[in-house]
């Protein structure tokens, strides 16, 4: 067998590996031609919204409809009403099966897509015969017997395709929120009772734009979050995934621990052009893994940190998750506010990661990649520079003050500049031609609020640079292989946000948010005011009532976050429970960003908490390990991550974005502090620092580490008390295995 036929077997492999675990992309089997339509039914899709991403997006009402025709179409089709072998296989046609799709599926799709489309079609008014529809101002508050019965096919035909796509834990709280809306009056606890709305007028908040299922969950997915899910696959299929392995390489593979090391650093770089832990577990696993256990890591150990490392995507500066980009509209701030904000706590979480796997690497004795082995920066540079291209033209768009939409545009057009054009291939340069003409146009007054003089010379300077460079192309049938994977990835986000606009209709019609975040701040008093009474008398201010009170609001926010994150995606889980933590926090003056970087990390941190943890399981396939101790292993070496957003609420000054809140002084104090406090857990996790760590040092190791996080002189100088013996002993530890090796060697 071949070397190219052994990479095929492989890359095959992982495409079934990822499909196991992502559901996203196990779908049933279509049939030749039925499977020819959807696949090119994607890229038409994706063609849709990169335009519209470049040369305007029409009125939400459209293009909110459009793209819900579009996930109605694609998840209907392609995956069963119960996942099973039997129903992915393809079964023969018949009269109630066509493209082996059931014919009540066929149904609902058809009557799903009216739905979608129905507001668009009836938006200025809609006469059928002699059958009139008022225009939607007038039927807003009052809505006529087909809305309602179109409304109410559209919110079953959404709950039903979140519930195929990312399985049943989402639809059943939505329909948890649901009761609370029709049954207000009923419910057990006073606090919790309003008037209740009767289901013609939940219909209409739900079905009318823009609070419900037409609300700001879908838009911004539809007009951000998509692009860059594409912009992520199409960049890393193009080349820049590898780019970026390799240099993680040269940076840590040099080091104790090699592959361990490039499995975070190569993490890192990808999770800047991915918001997908899944995808990027199994990009840079494929190579990770496997060297790691060579090496002798165990296999579930190389599965944990390629995973953990791999959930950082999420968190990751510059393309995020798609719930980055929902905090952004709801707090009302460009998308480079929040870019800003994740760059120090993201370097948290890897600084955590990689001084794990040091230590552990240091206790195993586990060498670096032998020399031959590590690819040379000339040769990785020389061929692979060319594809930074397209983020170095995302970035520039980015920070330029225009929108995320028109970064991706331009960094989905310079990927196919660089990766598929070339000057050998005549034909192809009419894209980069029609690009330029765009920059130029753009820069132009002919379109109003267009590109500057100085960022149109960059961009044209990065295609003219992507064109002529004599790096190897790939086939468009790669692109479109991308365009098309990049839609199914995109589906499951869709189908999430389309659903949890329910729960923010129901929200904002009952003001649940307001209640439930009432109820924390009350059971917190509660519990603050006996716990004051205990260690009251400490002349600390972290004893104050109030902020023993502030401190468990947080604590129980955070139980919530990752124990609903065992079974719902981030974006979902960030949006429900913003809508507690923010009400609830709020009343103790804490930062409406802290607030909801708060729960976004909390609620990613679900992706490697057992027994719910995609990633460790993608990951664990690729090790042969047992995925339970996968994700167990994932999630200690993720620890950074989970105390980190508590520095976001007591030292907002680490968000950097925050002026009120931002000093020099303060920032690099809280940094330091908290790097420091985030490898010193390190250690106690591994047990390891200079020489083995004992049960008691490594105790002691961990309260020192959790002193140095909490920002403030009083606990930074009670960690160093604390860790000081510990040090002592490390040293006599040591040189002792110094010595003994220096006798060994003269004997």
């Amino acid at each position: 067998m071949t070397d190219s036929q052994q990479n095929a077997l492989d890359v095959k492999a992982l495409e079934e590996l990822e499909k196991k675990y992502d559901t996203a992309l196990a779908t049933r089997d279509n049939g030749p031609a039925l499977t020819r339509a959807l696949y090119w039914g994607t890229i038409v899709f994706a063609f849709y919204h990169v335009w519209t991403a470049g040369f305007g997006t029409p009125v939400d009402y459209i293009h909110m409809g459009i793209h819900l025709t579009g996930l109605f179409i694609f998840i209907l089709a392609g995956f069963p009403l119960i996942r099973s072998a039997t129903a992915l296989d393809f079964h023969p046609n018949n009269a109630l099966r066509y493209g082996n799709v059931p014919a009540y599926d066929w149904v609902l799709m058809i009557c799903a897509v009216a739905a979608a489309l129905f507001l668009w079609l009836s938006w200025r008014g809609l006469t059928i015969f002699d059958w009139s529809i008022p225009e939607q101002t007038l039927r807003q508050g009052n809505p006529t017997t087909p809305d309602v019965v179109l409304g109410s096919i559209l919110i079953l035909a959404v709950l039903e395709i979140a519930r195929r796509t990312i399985g049943f834990v989402l639809p059943l709280i939505i329909l948890v929120f649901m009761t609370y809306a029709l049954f207000g009056p009923y419910m057990p606890l006073q606090i919790l009772q309003h008037p209740g709305v009767d289901w013609r007028q939940f219909v209409n908040n739900m079905y009318f734009p823009s609070e419900g299922i037409f609300g700001v969950t879908l838009w911004v997915v539809s007009t951000v979050v998509f692009h860059f899910v594409l912009f992520g696959v199409v960049a890393q299929r193009m080349g820049l995934g590898q780019f970026f392995v390799d240099n993680a390489m040269m940076l840590a593979g040099r080091y104790t621990g090699g592959p361990a090391k490039v499995s975070v650093v190569s993490s890192a770089f990808f999770g800047t052009i991915s918001g997908s832990s899944i995808a990027n577990t199994v990009s840079t696993g494929s190579l990770t893994i496997p060297n790691m256990k060579r090496l002798g890591y165990p296999g579930h150990f190389a599965g944990g940190v390629e995973a953990a490392a791999s959930a950082g995507g999420q968190i990751t500066p510059p393309i995020m998750g798609a719930a980055s980009f929902l905090m952004a509209e709801y707090l009302e701030v460009p998308y480079t506010t929040i870019v800003i904000a994740a760059i120090v706590p993201a370097l948290m979480h890897y600084i955590g990661v990689l001084s794990i796997v040091h230590f552990t690497a240091r206790k195993l004795g586990l060498d670096a990649y032998p020399k031959d082995q590590l690819p040379k920066i000339v040769q990785v540079w020389r061929e692979g520079w060319p594809t930074v291209l397209p983020l170095i033209a995302l970035l520039v768009v980015l920070f330029s003050g225009y929108s995320p939409n028109m970064a991706a545009f331009m960094g989905l057009v310079l990927c196919v500049v660089v990766g598929f054009t070339s000057v050998a291939r005549p034909v192809t340069l009419l894209f980069p031609l029609a690009v330029l003409a765009f920059i130029f146009w753009k820069a132009s007054p002919l379109s109003g609020e267009g590109f500057s003089p100085t960022m149109a010379g960059i961009l044209a300077a990065c295609v003219i640079v992507g064109v002529i460079h004599r790096r190897e192309r790939k086939p468009f049938s790669e692109l479109f292989d991308s365009l098309h994977v990049g839609t199914q990835y995109a589906l499951a986000v869709g189908a999430a946000s389309a659903a949890v606009g329910i729960v923010v209709g129901v929200i904002n019609t009952t003001g649940v948010g307001f209640r439930l975040g009432f109820m924390v701040t009350n059971g917190a008093a509660d519990m603050a005011t006996n716990l004051h009474l205990l260690l009251g008398w400490i002349p600390l201010d972290i004893f104050a009532q109030a902020s023993l009170q502030e401190f468990l609001s947080l604590v129980l926010i955070a139980i919530a976050c990752i124990l609903m994150g065992a079974g719902l995606p981030t974006t979902a889980l960030y949006i429900m429970l913003v809508a507690v933590a923010q009400p609830a926090l709020a009343q103790l003056g804490v930062p409406p960003l802290a607030t909801h970087m708060f729960v976004l990390y909390y609620g990613v941190i679900s992706e490697i908490t057992p027994p719910v943890c995609a990633s460790a399981y993608a990951a664990a396939g690729i090790a042969g390990a047992n995925p339970f101790r996968t994700g167990v292993n994932a999630f200690t070496l993720g620890i950074g991550k989970l105390m980190v957003p508590m520095v976001f609420v007591y030292a907002p000054t680490i968000l950097i974005v925050l002026p009120e809140y931002f000093t020099w002084t303060s920032f690099l104090h809280v940094t330091i502090t908290c790097a420091l406090g985030v490898f010193t857990i390190a250690t106690a996790v591994a047990g390891f620092f200079l020489a083995p760590l004992s049960p008691v040092w490594r105790f002691l190791m961990a309260c020192a580490g959790l002193m140095l996080v909490a920002p403030g002189w009083q606990s930074d100088i009670a960690a160093l008390v604390v860790v000081a013996p510990v040090i002592v002993s490390q040293l006599a530890l040591r040189r002792q295995a110094n010595n003994t090796s220096t006798a060994d060697i003269a004997a």
